[in-house]
C-alpha cells in the first residue's frame, strides 16, 4: 500500500517595506477607518473576540472573528469558514516592514462558494499584490 502524504496548500505570504512610520502603518491595518481606505468597508475592532463584518461586494458580507492584536506588531483575524489573514508590523526605524499572511488553505476544501481552495488561492495571491499596493499608497501618501 503506498503511503502518500497529504496534499498542502502553502499560505499566501507577501512582504513589503512602506516609507511611513509603524504606527501608520498600524493605524491602516487595525482600525475599521483605515482597512475601509484600502481593503474593503467594515466593522472591525481591534478587540480580540470581536466579531465583524467586511463587505466583500459581489460575495457579500464576509464573517470575520479577531483572534490576535499585538500593537503595533501583529493583528490577525478568522476571515470566512476556513481562511486566517494576519498582518506583521516589524519597526524599520520610519519605515514599516509589512507582511501579509493568508492561511487556512486545505486542498479537500471548498469555499462557501462551491470553489475549490486551489483555484481560489491564485486568484487571491494576485488579488493581494494589488491590494498591498493600495495598503502602500494610503500609508505613504
Amino acid at each position: 500500500m503506498e503511503n502518500k502524504t497529504p496534499q498542502t496548500i502553502p499560505d499566501i505570504r507577501h512582504t513589503q517595506v512602506f516609507h511611513a512610520p509603524i504606527q501608520k502603518v498600524w493605524e491602516a491595518v487595525a482600525t475599521a477607518e483605515g482597512l475601509a481606505a484600502w481593503f474593503m468597508p467594515n466593522d472591525f475592532q481591534p478587540v480580540v473576540g470581536h466579531e465583524f463584518h467586511i463587505n466583500a461586494g459581489p460575495f457579500g458580507m464576509s464573517p470575520c472573528k479577531v483572534t490576535e492584536v499585538d500593537p503595533p506588531n501583529r493583528l490577525s483575524f478568522h476571515w470566512g469558514k476556513d481562511w486566517i489573514i494576519t498582518f506583521e508590523l516589524k519597526d524599520l526605524g520610519g519605515k514599516t516592514e509589512f507582511t501579509l499572511i493568508h492561511s487556512g488553505w486545505n486542498p479537500d476544501t471548498v469555499t462557501e462558494f462551491g470553489e475549490p481552495h486551489t483555484i481560489v488561492r491564485d486568484r487571491m495571491n494576485q488579488g493581494w499584490t494589488g491590494i498591498i499596493q493600495k495598503l502602500g499608497k494610503y500609508v505613504e501618501g
